[in-house]
């Protein structure tokens, strides 16, 4: 009986679990944008994708010199589960790797920026970690739902993204006649350069805004209070957060309408019982306290203040069901060591 070839068995071995792939892909992608979401790091967005059976069966076969590159592609082809993160500022790159290097086992990490940077040029720029689920910090439930399957996570700025994307879809289609080559890399060249400077600014601007802003925004007024509504303006509490976290970063867009519903739960739908609210609140307790190891976001440091005056009452607002069990671990901090259990 002839016996199946090695390369041929790993393809149709790799087939036979994609269906599984693609079950713990779902669930990498929902761990790391919960992981980002608790600790208040402002992000584009958290996708991934799942290898195809061709593009495994393409790259098991390379080769190079005539000697194939994977003996083993089962086990040495990596990046069957990718997970792309994109951020807004060079900076929260890195501290999404720190974040994610804490809860998982980092297999490997790679400035791919870096190493550009140390040729003297500009170019592809994205730092990828191969992450693996860490038994002393992952629960039982995350264990059992990732299938001890390792993951490849690129980070990149949207800025980042966009040349990536870019430069892929023109070089990688056969887009670029000969005569041309040689320009068009330079243009790619000096568009990432552009692009390196844009990302510097833009961090710029975030540090400024969060180190050196000492008066309110504008339409955030004492006494300027909301239409009572339903729940109020999702624009309206950004702003207010705004001057009233002045040294906080920004949160995601969506956050800030899913805030204004938590506190429709609570009874409070207008900036004046808001603001009634937190001004008794000491919001550098708080932070001593929560001991945050990346800036929060705006929606965070308020999400932390409202834990802190309401308990487990908010910890148990339908809104929050999702994530019962990390605000309570949050309500441990806040209360330890205080006499009044308040």
């Amino acid at each position: 009986m002839q016996r199946t070839p090695p390369l041929t068995e790993a393809v149709q071995k790799y087939a036979a679990r994609q269906d599984e792939l693609k079950v713990a892909t779902g669930h990498w992608i929902e761990h790391v944008r919960s992981l980002l979401d608790e600790a208040g790091i402002n992000y584009l967005s958290v996708t991934g994708r799942t290898k195809t059976v061709s593009s495994f069966a393409a790259k098991s076969s390379q080769e190079v010199d005539g000697v194939r590159v994977y003996d083993d592609p089962l086990t040495q082809i990596t990046d069957q589960i990718g997970v792309r993160v994109i951020t807004y500022v060079h900076s929260d790159v890195a501290a999404v790797a720190d974040l994610l290097a804490a809860t998982f086992t980092v297999l490997d990490d790679r400035d791919l920026g870096q190493v550009t940077a140390s040729q003297g040029r500009f170019g592809y720029s994205s730092r990828h970690l191969l992450l693996s689920p860490d038994p002393e910090h992952a629960t039982m439930v995350m264990l059992e739902q990732l299938g001890g399957q390792p993951a490849s996570v690129q980070l990149r700025t949207v800025l980042q993204h966009a040349w990536a994307e870019f430069e892929h879809d023109i070089r990688y289609k056969g887009q670029v006649p000969e005569e041309h080559a040689t320009d068009l890399d330079r243009r790619f060249t000096l568009a990432a350069g552009l692009l390196e400077l844009a990302d510097r600014e833009f961090s710029m601007i975030r540090d400024r805004l969060r180190g050196d802003l000492t008066q309110p925004a504008i339409g955030a007024e004492p006494g300027a209070a909301a239409e009572p509504a339903e729940r109020m303006d999702a624009m309206a509490l950004a702003t207010f957060l705004g001057s009233r976290y002045l040294e906080a970063g920004w949160s995601r867009t969506d956050h800030y309408d899913w805030m204004a519903g938590l506190l429709a739960e609570l009874g409070i739908t207008s900036l004046d019982q808001l603001r009634g609210l937190i001004t008794t609140i000491d919001d550098a307790a708080i932070a001593a306290r929560m001991g945050y190891k990346y800036p929060p976001g705006a929606v965070r440091r308020l999400d932390d203040a409202l834990l802190a005056v309401h308990g487990t009452r908010y910890a148990d607002l339908p809104g929050n069901a999702h994530r019962r069990d990390a605000l309570l671990a949050r309500l441990e901090k806040l209360v330890a060591d205080d006499p009044t259990g308040a």
